[in-house]
Protein backbone atom coordinates (compact mmCIF):
# COMPACT_ATOMS: atom_id res chain seq x y z
CA UNK A 1 0.00 0.00 0.00
CA UNK A 2 2.96 2.38 1.29
CA UNK A 3 4.48 2.11 -2.48
CA UNK A 4 1.64 2.15 -4.37
CA UNK A 5 0.78 5.81 -2.54
CA UNK A 6 4.37 6.57 -3.06
CA UNK A 7 4.18 6.17 -6.95
CA UNK A 8 0.41 7.51 -6.66
CA UNK A 9 1.89 11.20 -5.38
CA UNK A 10 4.55 11.07 -7.44
CA UNK A 11 2.56 11.04 -10.63
CA UNK A 12 0.31 13.55 -8.89
CA UNK A 13 3.26 16.06 -8.83
CA UNK A 14 4.01 15.23 -12.57
CA UNK A 15 0.30 15.78 -13.50
CA UNK A 16 0.38 19.15 -11.73
CA UNK A 17 3.82 20.36 -13.32
CA UNK A 18 2.18 19.59 -16.74
CA UNK A 19 -0.91 21.39 -15.89
CA UNK A 20 1.36 24.29 -14.70
CA UNK A 21 2.95 24.20 -18.23
CA UNK A 22 -0.60 24.20 -20.21
CA UNK A 23 -1.35 27.40 -17.81
CA UNK A 24 1.92 29.40 -18.51
CA UNK A 25 1.08 28.98 -22.46
CA UNK A 26 -2.13 29.58 -22.47
CA UNK A 27 -2.37 32.68 -20.52
CA UNK A 28 0.40 33.84 -22.81
CA UNK A 29 -1.69 33.22 -25.91
CA UNK A 30 -4.60 35.35 -24.73
CA UNK A 31 -5.06 38.68 -26.77
CA UNK A 32 -5.44 40.91 -23.29
CA UNK A 33 -2.18 42.03 -21.43
CA UNK A 34 -2.49 42.75 -18.04
CA UNK A 35 0.10 45.89 -17.73
CA UNK A 36 -2.29 47.69 -19.83
CA UNK A 37 -5.08 46.87 -17.71
CA UNK A 38 -3.08 47.84 -14.64
CA UNK A 39 -1.63 51.16 -16.84
CA UNK A 40 -4.92 52.58 -16.77
CA UNK A 41 -6.33 55.22 -19.71
CA UNK A 42 -3.64 57.52 -19.61
CA UNK A 43 -0.90 54.99 -20.25
CA UNK A 44 1.90 56.25 -21.98
CA UNK A 45 4.87 53.14 -23.65
CA UNK A 46 7.32 54.36 -20.73
CA UNK A 47 4.79 53.25 -17.53
CA UNK A 48 3.57 50.26 -19.70
CA UNK A 49 7.21 49.38 -19.96
CA UNK A 50 7.96 49.72 -16.50
CA UNK A 51 5.14 47.78 -15.38
CA UNK A 52 6.53 44.82 -17.67
CA UNK A 53 9.37 44.97 -15.58
CA UNK A 54 7.82 45.00 -12.39
CA UNK A 55 5.50 42.24 -13.17
CA UNK A 56 8.67 40.55 -15.02
CA UNK A 57 6.70 40.27 -18.46
CA UNK A 58 9.67 41.50 -20.08
CA UNK A 59 11.28 38.25 -19.64
CA UNK A 60 10.95 35.61 -21.97
CA UNK A 61 8.39 32.71 -21.07
CA UNK A 62 10.82 29.61 -20.14
CA UNK A 63 12.67 32.82 -17.87
CA UNK A 64 8.97 33.31 -16.49
CA UNK A 65 8.17 29.69 -15.99
CA UNK A 66 11.56 29.10 -14.07
CA UNK A 67 11.06 31.93 -11.93
CA UNK A 68 7.94 30.48 -10.92
CA UNK A 69 8.83 27.07 -10.10
CA UNK A 70 11.73 28.38 -8.28
CA UNK A 71 9.23 30.18 -5.79
CA UNK A 72 6.54 28.07 -5.71
CA UNK A 73 9.43 25.35 -4.17
CA UNK A 74 11.76 28.09 -1.87
CA UNK A 75 9.96 31.04 -1.91
CA UNK A 76 11.37 34.58 -2.95
CA UNK A 77 13.07 37.82 -1.25
CA UNK A 78 12.53 39.71 -4.58
CA UNK A 79 9.66 40.97 -4.88
CA UNK A 80 8.76 44.56 -4.74
CA UNK A 81 5.93 44.11 -2.38
CA UNK A 82 8.10 41.98 0.30
CA UNK A 83 9.16 38.55 0.74
CA UNK A 84 6.81 35.44 -0.46
CA UNK A 85 7.69 32.36 1.57
CA UNK A 86 6.94 29.19 0.35
CA UNK A 87 4.41 27.83 -1.43
CA UNK A 88 4.79 31.12 -3.54
CA UNK A 89 2.38 32.17 -6.42
CA UNK A 90 3.78 35.45 -6.36
CA UNK A 91 1.12 38.82 -5.88
CA UNK A 92 -1.80 39.54 -7.95
CA UNK A 93 -1.21 41.90 -10.59
CA UNK A 94 -4.98 43.16 -9.79
CA UNK A 95 -4.70 43.29 -6.10
CA UNK A 96 -1.11 43.55 -5.52
CA UNK A 97 -1.40 40.81 -2.59
CA UNK A 98 -0.32 37.46 -2.12
CA UNK A 99 -1.98 34.33 -4.06
CA UNK A 100 -1.34 32.48 -1.44
CA UNK A 101 -2.77 34.57 0.96
CA UNK A 102 -5.79 35.17 -0.80
CA UNK A 103 -6.66 31.55 -1.58
CA UNK A 104 -6.51 30.86 1.92
CA UNK A 105 -8.56 33.71 2.65
CA UNK A 106 -11.65 32.24 0.28
CA UNK A 107 -10.81 28.55 0.93
CA UNK A 108 -13.41 28.85 4.37
CA UNK A 109 -16.12 29.79 1.89
CA UNK A 110 -15.39 27.20 -0.68
CA UNK A 111 -15.12 24.32 2.01
CA UNK A 112 -18.27 25.17 3.62
CA UNK A 113 -20.20 25.37 0.82
CA UNK A 114 -18.25 22.22 0.15
CA UNK A 115 -18.74 20.11 3.02
CA UNK A 116 -22.66 21.17 3.84
CA UNK A 117 -23.62 20.29 0.03
CA UNK A 118 -21.89 17.14 0.53
CA UNK A 119 -24.16 16.07 3.72
CA UNK A 120 -27.43 17.21 2.12
CA UNK A 121 -26.49 15.31 -0.90
CA UNK A 122 -24.69 12.18 0.28
CA UNK A 123 -28.35 11.43 2.69
CA UNK A 124 -30.57 12.40 0.01
CA UNK A 125 -29.03 10.57 -2.89
CA UNK A 126 -27.90 7.14 -0.85
CA UNK A 127 -31.00 7.45 1.28
CA UNK A 128 -33.37 7.84 -1.82
CA UNK A 129 -31.29 5.16 -4.10
CA UNK A 130 -31.55 2.63 -1.68
CA UNK A 131 -35.30 2.84 -1.14
CA UNK A 132 -35.63 2.46 -4.84
CA UNK A 133 -33.81 -0.75 -4.93
CA UNK A 134 -35.27 -2.02 -1.60
CA UNK A 135 -38.47 -1.39 -3.79
CA UNK A 136 -37.29 -2.16 -7.08
CA UNK A 137 -40.03 -2.47 -9.80
CA UNK A 138 -43.01 -0.55 -7.08
CA UNK A 139 -44.20 2.92 -7.74
CA UNK A 140 -41.97 4.17 -5.21
CA UNK A 141 -39.11 3.37 -7.36
CA UNK A 142 -40.57 4.34 -10.49
CA UNK A 143 -41.03 7.95 -9.03
CA UNK A 144 -37.96 8.03 -7.31
CA UNK A 145 -36.36 7.20 -10.44
CA UNK A 146 -38.07 9.79 -12.44
CA UNK A 147 -37.45 11.96 -10.19
CA UNK A 148 -34.27 11.85 -10.47
CA UNK A 149 -33.63 11.78 -13.61
CA UNK A 150 -35.68 15.29 -14.34
CA UNK A 151 -33.65 17.06 -11.37
CA UNK A 152 -30.10 15.22 -12.86
CA UNK A 153 -30.69 17.35 -16.28
CA UNK A 154 -31.27 20.56 -14.30
CA UNK A 155 -28.46 23.24 -14.12
CA UNK A 156 -27.31 25.40 -11.09
CA UNK A 157 -27.09 28.94 -13.47
CA UNK A 158 -31.12 27.76 -13.71
CA UNK A 159 -32.06 26.17 -10.28
CA UNK A 160 -30.22 29.30 -8.26
CA UNK A 161 -31.93 32.73 -9.81
CA UNK A 162 -34.93 30.44 -9.28
CA UNK A 163 -34.25 30.00 -5.39
CA UNK A 164 -33.09 33.06 -5.19
CA UNK A 165 -36.57 34.62 -6.23
CA UNK A 166 -39.07 32.32 -4.76
CA UNK A 167 -37.17 31.82 -1.40
CA UNK A 168 -35.19 35.22 -0.71
CA UNK A 169 -37.04 38.14 -3.25
CA UNK A 170 -40.71 36.87 -3.35
CA UNK A 171 -41.31 35.20 0.13
CA UNK A 172 -38.51 36.70 1.99
CA UNK A 173 -38.08 33.16 3.93
CA UNK A 174 -34.24 33.39 4.23
CA UNK A 175 -31.80 36.35 3.27
CA UNK A 176 -29.83 36.64 0.72
CA UNK A 177 -27.23 33.88 0.03
CA UNK A 178 -23.80 35.32 2.23
CA UNK A 179 -20.44 33.38 4.00
CA UNK A 180 -20.13 34.71 7.73
CA UNK A 181 -17.40 32.86 9.94
CA UNK A 182 -18.68 29.77 11.50
CA UNK A 183 -16.78 30.69 14.98
CA UNK A 184 -18.44 33.88 14.74
CA UNK A 185 -21.89 33.43 14.32
CA UNK A 186 -23.04 29.57 13.50
CA UNK A 187 -26.58 30.66 12.96
CA UNK A 188 -25.95 33.79 10.13
CA UNK A 189 -23.13 30.80 8.82
CA UNK A 190 -26.29 28.04 8.60
CA UNK A 191 -28.86 30.20 7.47
CA UNK A 192 -26.43 32.36 4.62
CA UNK A 193 -25.76 29.07 2.87
CA UNK A 194 -28.60 27.01 3.26
CA UNK A 195 -29.91 28.10 -0.35
CA UNK A 196 -26.61 27.38 -1.89
CA UNK A 197 -26.10 24.13 -0.26
CA UNK A 198 -30.22 23.22 -1.44
CA UNK A 199 -29.36 23.95 -4.51
CA UNK A 200 -26.05 22.48 -5.25
CA UNK A 201 -27.43 19.24 -3.55
CA UNK A 202 -30.43 18.97 -5.84
CA UNK A 203 -28.34 18.05 -8.65
CA UNK A 204 -25.75 15.86 -7.15
CA UNK A 205 -28.49 14.32 -5.01
CA UNK A 206 -30.42 13.21 -8.27
CA UNK A 207 -26.86 11.42 -9.81
CA UNK A 208 -26.16 9.22 -6.24
CA UNK A 209 -30.16 8.39 -6.45
CA UNK A 210 -29.46 6.47 -9.81
CA UNK A 211 -25.79 5.70 -9.01
CA UNK A 212 -26.93 4.13 -5.48
CA UNK A 213 -29.67 2.53 -6.93
CA UNK A 214 -28.06 0.84 -10.04
CA UNK A 215 -25.10 -0.25 -7.87
CA UNK A 216 -26.97 -2.04 -5.28
CA UNK A 217 -29.35 -3.67 -8.06
CA UNK A 218 -25.93 -4.64 -9.26
CA UNK A 219 -24.90 -6.25 -5.86
CA UNK A 220 -27.67 -8.61 -5.49
CA UNK A 221 -27.50 -10.07 -8.40
CA UNK A 222 -23.51 -11.46 -6.94
CA UNK A 223 -22.91 -14.60 -6.18
CA UNK A 224 -22.34 -14.19 -2.60
CA UNK A 225 -24.85 -12.00 -1.82
CA UNK A 226 -27.42 -14.87 -3.48
CA UNK A 227 -25.23 -17.36 -1.10
CA UNK A 228 -26.07 -15.47 1.70
CA UNK A 229 -29.80 -15.46 0.70
CA UNK A 230 -29.31 -19.43 -0.11
CA UNK A 231 -28.15 -19.95 4.00
CA UNK A 232 -31.39 -18.48 5.28
CA UNK A 233 -30.21 -14.84 6.35
CA UNK A 234 -33.07 -12.44 6.35
CA UNK A 235 -32.86 -9.62 2.88
CA UNK A 236 -32.77 -6.93 5.59
CA UNK A 237 -29.56 -8.19 6.85
CA UNK A 238 -27.94 -9.41 3.43
CA UNK A 239 -28.95 -6.14 1.85
CA UNK A 240 -27.28 -4.04 4.44
CA UNK A 241 -24.58 -6.02 5.72
CA UNK A 242 -22.95 -7.63 1.90
CA UNK A 243 -24.76 -5.67 -1.04
CA UNK A 244 -25.10 -2.19 0.41
CA UNK A 245 -20.60 -2.16 1.53
CA UNK A 246 -19.72 -3.89 -2.02
CA UNK A 247 -22.00 -1.18 -3.72
CA UNK A 248 -19.71 1.27 -2.23
CA UNK A 249 -17.04 1.05 -4.39
CA UNK A 250 -18.39 3.16 -7.51
CA UNK A 251 -19.51 6.01 -4.94
CA UNK A 252 -16.70 6.34 -3.38
CA UNK A 253 -14.93 6.68 -6.42
CA UNK A 254 -17.38 9.47 -8.04
CA UNK A 255 -17.60 11.21 -4.44
CA UNK A 256 -13.92 11.33 -4.40
CA UNK A 257 -13.69 13.52 -7.71
CA UNK A 258 -16.56 15.50 -6.60
CA UNK A 259 -15.07 16.84 -3.43
CA UNK A 260 -11.61 17.75 -4.56
CA UNK A 261 -13.66 19.59 -7.67
CA UNK A 262 -15.56 21.60 -5.08
CA UNK A 263 -12.93 22.33 -2.54
CA UNK A 264 -11.02 23.49 -5.78
CA UNK A 265 -13.77 25.93 -6.34
CA UNK A 266 -17.89 25.25 -7.28
CA UNK A 267 -17.44 27.92 -9.97
CA UNK A 268 -21.13 28.32 -11.46
CA UNK A 269 -22.88 28.16 -7.87
CA UNK A 270 -20.13 30.97 -5.86
CA UNK A 271 -20.69 32.75 -9.04
CA UNK A 272 -24.78 32.32 -8.74
CA UNK A 273 -24.88 33.56 -5.24
CA UNK A 274 -22.07 35.93 -4.69
CA UNK A 275 -20.08 33.91 -2.53
CA UNK A 276 -16.43 35.40 -2.48
CA UNK A 277 -14.86 31.32 -2.70
CA UNK A 278 -12.67 29.89 -5.19
CA UNK A 279 -14.31 29.84 -8.04
CA UNK A 280 -15.42 33.29 -7.72
CA UNK A 281 -11.36 34.27 -7.52
CA UNK A 282 -11.10 31.86 -10.72
CA UNK A 283 -13.64 33.66 -12.67
CA UNK A 284 -11.70 36.89 -11.60
CA UNK A 285 -8.51 36.10 -12.60
CA UNK A 286 -9.30 35.26 -15.78
CA UNK A 287 -11.24 38.66 -15.91
CA UNK A 288 -8.19 40.52 -15.43
CA UNK A 289 -5.67 38.61 -16.76
CA UNK A 290 -3.90 37.43 -13.41
CA UNK A 291 -1.47 35.18 -14.40
CA UNK A 292 -0.18 34.63 -10.53
CA UNK A 293 -3.83 34.10 -9.15
CA UNK A 294 -4.56 32.21 -12.21
CA UNK A 295 -1.81 29.66 -11.92
CA UNK A 296 -2.80 29.77 -8.28
CA UNK A 297 -6.19 28.25 -8.55
CA UNK A 298 -6.06 25.85 -10.87
CA UNK A 299 -2.76 24.33 -9.43
CA UNK A 300 -4.55 24.47 -5.74
CA UNK A 301 -8.23 23.11 -7.38
CA UNK A 302 -6.01 19.97 -9.32
CA UNK A 303 -4.03 19.37 -6.53
CA UNK A 304 -7.30 19.24 -4.59
CA UNK A 305 -8.98 16.38 -7.23
CA UNK A 306 -5.69 14.69 -7.64
CA UNK A 307 -5.47 14.51 -3.73
CA UNK A 308 -8.88 13.10 -3.34
CA UNK A 309 -8.38 10.06 -6.22
CA UNK A 310 -5.40 8.97 -3.77
CA UNK A 311 -7.72 8.99 -1.20
CA UNK A 312 -10.57 6.96 -2.45
CA UNK A 313 -8.05 4.25 -4.20
CA UNK A 314 -6.95 4.30 -0.51
CA UNK A 315 -9.76 3.48 0.74
CA UNK A 316 -10.87 0.78 -1.45
CA UNK A 317 -9.18 -1.70 0.49
CA UNK A 318 -11.21 -1.11 3.83
CA UNK A 319 -14.17 -1.21 1.47
CA UNK A 320 -13.65 -3.98 -0.08
CA UNK A 321 -11.54 -7.31 1.14
CA UNK A 322 -11.50 -8.26 -2.75
CA UNK A 323 -9.15 -5.37 -3.31
CA UNK A 324 -7.10 -6.07 -0.57
CA UNK A 325 -6.52 -9.15 -1.58
CA UNK A 326 -5.49 -8.17 -5.35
Amino acid sequence: MLRFLIRRTLGAGVILFLLSIVAFLLFFGMPRDPGLLMCGKTCTPANLANIHHVLGLDKSIPEQYGIFLHNLVLGSKEFTQGPCPAPCFGYSYHTNEQVWGTLMDRLPTTVSLTLGACVFFLLIGLGTGLLAAWKRGTLIDKTVTAGSMVLSSMQIYFLGPLALAALVYQTHLFDKPAYNEFTANPVSWFTGLIIPWVVLSTIFAAQYTRMARSSMIEQLQEEHVRTARAKGMSRKYVFFRYAWRGSLIPIVTIFGIDLGSLLGGAIITEYTFGLPGLGQLAVQSVFFSDLPLLLGVMLFSAAMILLFNIIVDACYAFIDPRVRLS
